[in-house]
């Protein structure tokens, strides 16, 4: 059946129907006029109208005016047979499984508990409105932009990590910056360590670039050195991949003590360091600890910051601020992999960076994710539900949940998605076999009352 076409669900209806008509019929077999459509399909003729156009689109129909619509028969095609690419692609590098589950937003009537975006009432969403028209109608809207990214948005983003607006890349989102690093820094075959549990769209971007995952178990503060140590001696990695900044989905931060001995094992060991630092504009208690990055005068952290978390999903403008050598490699391989960031998104992004919306926005922001976190945490103790929260986050989004030993997490999520509330398996966050079974719950796609019916439904 065809997916829908647009939000007129009874438009997709009458084009599966259609479609599935002409399929029984010869090509140049003509359709009953709209008028009996209407009357057969008790449908509006803008309905029918949109259902014929869309069919027409896709090449099943062909509209003669004066004579009517006609089949083409195209949709006569003979039984593909794609067994040949098995064969000339070889082994997938990433894991489909993993892709699938980040993907997944549910549909419009699920309770979102899963997703690591923020709310629609969470986004300012009048402010990027004003900038975006303000954006559009500039006379360089649609002109090509420097690779490496508009000036004035590299010194904005330059300025927060105490670097210099040439060690800026501006690319289009976070898992792109991910990607491209990796990618850059290191080659196919070799090792790349990172912490578990991690990111999974990490894992995905190691493998995506051919590199070999290394696992090295996290605790309550982040990445275990003691382990790390040993990791970088056994695999001779020259890769590291961190959130030291309310890690994805434990909450941790990185104690100055840990932060250092990462950086000595990183001079000791000639590696880089790719500090995810997707989470900086998320606090909620305190403050966040300054970048990996400026504690590093050497160029071993390579740190990537993003627009998408805390603003929208579709404001994909990141950055990712190197030095040294491995900066200008970043940077020129840039025309690689697209030519720039389109103009618009970028002078939005930089309006909105320079204005008095942004902190009034983290302002507004700090304070709605604290009550959501909040109200999350008092509807599972309210439930009485068999799970431990042992770490509160400061920031970020997530809340990392231990459940009694023995439970399958898989068939747990599938049952909570079956009662309409998307959750996160928490072994989808292990490279291994996790350690014992765990949830990722999220508090930034719904609302509080969405919230507590979606724990409620998953406690039953």
């Amino acid at each position: 059946m065809y997916s829908l076409m647009s939000k007129d669900n009874r438009s997709a209806e009458v084009a599966d129907a259609l479609r599935e008509r002409a399929a029984t019929m010869r090509p140049g077999d003509r359709l009953p006029p709209v008028r009996d459509l209407v009357q057969e399909f008790r449908a509006s003729a803008a309905t029918i109208s949109h259902a014929l156009a869309h069919l027409q689109a896709v090449g099943v129909l062909k509209a003669e005016p004066g004579r009517g619509t006609f089949v083409t028969g195209r949709n006569r095609l003979p039984e593909a047979d794609y067994s040949w690419q098995s064969q000339a692609l070889g082994r997938a590098r990433v894991d489909i499984r993993r892709t699938t589950r980040l993907g997944a937003h549910g549909g419009p009537d699920d309770i979102q508990l899963s997703w690591g975006y923020l709310a629609a009432e969470l986004q300012p969403i009048d402010d990027l409105r004003a900038l975006g028209a303000r954006a559009a109608r500039s006379s360089h809207a649609w002109s090509m932009m420097p690779p490496t990214g508009l000036p004035d948005l590299r010194r904005a983003f330059a300025a927060e990590y105490h670097a210099e607006p040439g060690d800026v890349l501006v690319v289009p989102g976070g898992q792109q910056a991910l990607v491209y690093a990796m990618r850059t820094l290191a080659e196919p075959g070799m090792a790349v360590v990172v912490e578990s549990p991690t990111y999974p769209g990490a894992m995905i971007a190691a493998q995506s670039a051919g590199l070999e995952l290394v696992a090295v178990p996290a605790d309550g503060e982040g990445i275990r050195t003691d382990k790390l140590a040993d990791a970088l001696e056994r695999t001779r990695a020259t890769l590291l991949y961190l959130q030291p900044c309310y890690a994805n989905p434990t909450g941790t931060v990185l104690p100055p003590a840990r932060r250092q001995e990462i950086l000595r094992l990183a001079a000791e060991h000639g590696a880089f360091v790719i500090e995810d630092d997707w989470a900086r504009h998320l606090v909620i208690d305190g403050a966040p600890p300054p970048p990996l990055l400026t504690d590093d005068p050497d160029g071993h952290v390579v740190s990537i910051t993003t627009l998408t978390k805390p603003v929208a999903p579709g404001m994909r403008v990141a950055a990712v601020i190197a030095r040294g050598p491995a900066g200008e490699r970043l940077r020129g391989a840039r025309v690689a992999d697209d030519m720039c960031v389109p103009a618009v998104l970028q002078e939005t992004a930089l309006g909105l960076l320079t204005s008095s919306a942004w902190p009034r926005h983290l302002k507004r922001l700090r304070s709605r994710l604290g009550e959501r976190r909040d109200a999350m945490l008092s509807e599972l103790h309210a439930t009485g539900l068999r799970m431990r929260v042992a770490q509160v986050p400061t920031g970020g989004i997530h809340l990392w949940a231990r459940l009694p030993e023995g439970t399958d997490t898989a068939a747990l999520s599938r049952r909570a998605q079956e009662a309409g509330v998307l959750i996160g398996d928490g072994s989808q966050f292990f490279i291994d076999e996790p350690p014992a079974p765990f949830l990722r719950l999220s508090y930034a796609t719904a609302s509080i009352p969405q919230i507590a019916e979606g724990i409620r439904r998953f406690a039953q």
